[in-house]
């Protein structure tokens, strides 16, 4: 599949993956300015300088990388974005740090991955009641009990 991209600024890069068979596509950072601090607990959109055409029936999918993740403490702050098809403004992550460390996001450095999915479209049906099933109303941690 051909997706159609678009530098917006300077300095861009074209998300790449890590391997021939990931799914992922790194996203990269694209400041107006050298680095960015992220305090402990904060929040800061960190601009792709990119705008994607993802196709109708898909979307993009903005997930953490696990590296990012696991040893920096950092994910996008909704845990994962959701690009719609029809959206054609920039690819922003909202980072957050979940350490108790400042951490720094540098100019080109990667800072979640692009998966592309794609999504069926529904209509809702209000009825009064639904059907019965075997769990029914059961939920967070309801399945498995004994």
């Amino acid at each position: 599949m051909k997706i159609q991209i678009t530098k917006l600024r300077e300095g861009a890069k074209i998300p790449t993956r890590g391997s021939a068979m990931a799914a992922g596509y790194d996203l990269y950072a694209c400041l107006e300015c050298d680095k960015v601090e992220i305090k402990p607990h904060e929040t800061v959109k960190i601009g792709t300088g990119l705008a994607v055409a993802v196709p109708e029936g898909y979307f993009g999918a903005v997930f953490a990388r696990s590296g990012l993740a696991a040893k920096e403490g950092m994910r996008p702050a909704n845990c994962v974005g959701v690009c719609d098809s029809d959206y054609r403004g920039e690819y922003i992550v909202a980072l957050h740090n979940d350490s108790e460390t400042t951490r720094v996001v540098a100019n080109g450095d990667r800072i979640a991955q692009l998966v592309v999915m794609p999504f069926l479209s529904v209509e809702f049906d209000e009825v009064d009641a639904l059907d019965e099933t075997e769990r029914g109303a059961g939920g967070f941690g309801s399945t498995g009990k004994q």
